[in-house]
């Protein structure tokens, strides 16, 4: 199976931008913290940090469902370690998350074998970590190519 997932953003002022999910989806607006924006919404750090804690949530949440099992509700907290790499650059150098099972282990049927094996679902965070390759294409208005669009990683 194979599919495309678009999402759109547009410049709102400085460092703010609306993302465009698609039709009959929320849209969101986005921001830098202070001092380069408003910090009137969330920068890409914490949107990466909720597209691995949310794809990794629903992940679990789909094991415990194939068992027939209520894990009792779940909370995941994401954290990323922002550092900077050898040229100087901020980059999420590790992320951390922790999720929370709203039941006792002891309930739970299976759970060895579901927790061995819901990471391996999770699209996002399997693609995180592996390195996704990241082509580039920059056009101007008139859609003249100004940088093609090169993978990098």
């Amino acid at each position: 199976m194979s599919e495309t997932v678009t999402v759109t953003i547009t410049q709102l002022d400085n460092y703010r931008f609306n993302v465009d999910f698609g039709a009959g989806l929320p849209q969101l607006v986005a921001d830098e913290p202070a001092p380069m924006g408003a910090g009137t919404g969330p920068d890409p750090a914490r949107l990466l940090l909720s597209a691995v804690a949310n794809c990794l949530s629903a992940s679990l949440v789909f094991a415990f469902s194939k068992f027939k099992q209520d894990p009792g509700g779940i909370t995941t907290t994401a954290t990323a370690h922002i550092e900077r790499n050898e040229r100087n650059r901020l980059r999420v150098g590790r992320i951390d998350v922790t999720i929370r099972l709203g039941r006792a282990g002891g309930e739970l049927e299976h759970l060895e074998r579901l927790l061995g094996q819901f990471e391996d679902f999770c699209t996002v965070s399997q693609s995180v970590q592996s390195g996704v390759p990241i082509a580039v294409q920059v056009e101007d208005t008139a859609g003249t190519v100004l940088k093609p669009g090169g993978v990098t990683v």
